[in-house]
């Protein structure tokens, strides 16, 4: 059986969940917006009173959250956070698991090299978070348009799919070259989780100190904010070219760990 077809198949029930739970964090969110904008003003000062730890932690920071423009852009780091764990799992284990299940020795029969192997998966791979981001994008749109209340959103919605792949992207390689360079199969997607779950904290960290803000470009989720690229409507080439370079970085170790490992057949 080929690969990548293989590959699609074994990962399509866990994707059409993940599915599910953007449809389901999307939908439930901007319900909310709903009850937050018929509360006026009195929710937006209680924002503003807020610690400025409390505000990073819950993604309010720099947004007006009685816009749904705002609203959506609170609502983007919750998904930014979920398509990046579905990321570091999916590029972590697509090359772990053969090791992990003891079936390393019927994919390596096969009449094709590790780097044929490797390109395979990794193609499965992004065409499972291109389906997942084509989802929140077809929903966004779809749900957001009955809240925005004639707000035009279609270009703020373009841009925050647009940052929210170049992350799922960066997550999904460093999960990949994780899984290559590890030695214990079995841990490198959770050695993947922790590493993208300390880059949140970062962010959150930049956030409630700004002398710290030096640390921002350690952190993905600080790339393509939401404050900023509404702010500019654009992403700032810095972060777009460090993207760039930690995607590439990533594939290469990816394609010459596993190529030189010895694996647990």
């Amino acid at each position: 059986m080929n690969v990548f077809w293989r590959e699609l198949r074994a990962n399509r029930k866990s994707l059409i969940w993940w599915c599910v739970g953007m449809v389901l964090m999307i939908y439930a969110g901007m319900a909310k917006y709903a009850a937050y904008a018929t509360s006026g003003t009195s929710i937006a000062d209680l924002m503003k009173q807020m610690p400025a730890s409390l505000s990073a932690a819950l993604g309010f920071a720099g947004l007006d959250v009685m816009k749904a423009s705002g609203f959506y852009g609170m609502l983007y780091l919750y998904l930014l956070l979920m398509v990046a764990i579905h990321a570091a799992l999916l590029g972590a284990n697509i090359l772990a698991k053969e090791e992990r299940d003891h079936t390393s020795e019927f994919l390596m029969v096969k009449p094709a090299s590790r780097s044929r192997i490797v390109t395979a998966k990794l193609a499965a791979a992004f065409v499972n978070v291109t389906v997942l981001n084509l989802v929140s994008l077809g929903l966004s749109f779809a749900v957001v348009e009955q809240y925005a209340a004639g707000e035009n959103m279609t270009d703020e919605i373009l841009l925050l799919m647009g940052a929210m792949f170049i992350v799922q992207l960066v997550f999904l390689f460093l999960g990949s070259a994780i899984a290559a360079v590890g030695k214990r199969p079995r841990s490198a997607a959770s050695l993947a989780t922790t590493v993208m779950l300390v880059t949140y904290v970062v962010s959150i960290v930049v956030d409630i100190n700004k002398n710290l803000g030096f640390l921002r470009y350690l952190t993905p989720f600080k790339y393509f904010a939401a404050a900023p690229v509404l702010d500019r409507m654009g992403y700032e080439p810095v972060f777009v070219v460090l993207s760039a370079l930690i995607i590439v970085a990533s594939v290469v170790v990816t394609y010459l760990a596993y190529d030189r490992r010895d694996l647990k057949l």
